[in-house]
């Protein structure tokens, strides 16, 4: 089973981003939280961390969903200050980071949260589904209704363009609707 999990977590169609980040661990020590080097990779759901790159086990994973991602130069006083992001999620444990550079950091904050985004936004569809297959048999009539009034108008009227009747044909669509 963990080889099958490791696979699927090496597969490189899953990873968003890796590399290399410091992590902040748990234990404080007498001088304070140390920072650790690890490898870090960003699958579409799951944020795993590794020894290194050639760790076949990962230290520690979990879901990034429900997390928030944000830069955090308050985590460091040093020179490295600007390289620090959290992911922080409320009732769960926070997750410290200290990045190559500044550029690093923002890059790993923004690919977290596009696919926080991308993750709530999936959810949506579902509650719709009735709605949108009513809307789309009242779409396929309207059409249908729509072709032929413009083609009794064409017989009419023949010096209506091609993009004038696509125009023409979005609008009723769209206050049949509403």
């Amino acid at each position: 089973l963990e080889e099958i999990a490791t696979k699927t977590i090496q597969d490189t169609g899953n990873i968003l981003k890796q590399g290399y980040l410091e992590k902040r661990s748990r234990e404080h020590s007498f001088f304070g939280s140390e920072w650790q080097k690890r490898w870090c990779v960003l699958t579409r759901r799951t944020f795993y961390y590794y020894a290194n790159e050639k760790s076949k086990q990962p230290k520690g994973t979990f879901s990034i969903e429900n997390y928030s991602a944000q830069l955090a130069f308050h985590l460091r006083k040093d020179s490295r200050k600007k390289c620090c992001f959290e992911l922080t999620c409320p009732g769960k444990r926070t997750y410290e980071f200290t990045a190559p550079s500044p550029a690093e950091a923002e890059d790993w904050v923004d690919q977290i949260q596009f696919l926080l985004k991308d993750l709530s936004s999936l959810t949506i569809p579902y509650d719709e589904e009735d709605e949108e297959e009513l809307y789309n048999d009242v779409d396929s009539s309207d059409s249908v209704n729509t072709a032929s009034y413009n083609a009794t108008l064409n017989q009419h009227n023949p010096k209506i363009t091609i993009e004038e009747e696509d125009i023409y044909e979005v609008l009723p669509g769209k206050q049949n609707s509403g």
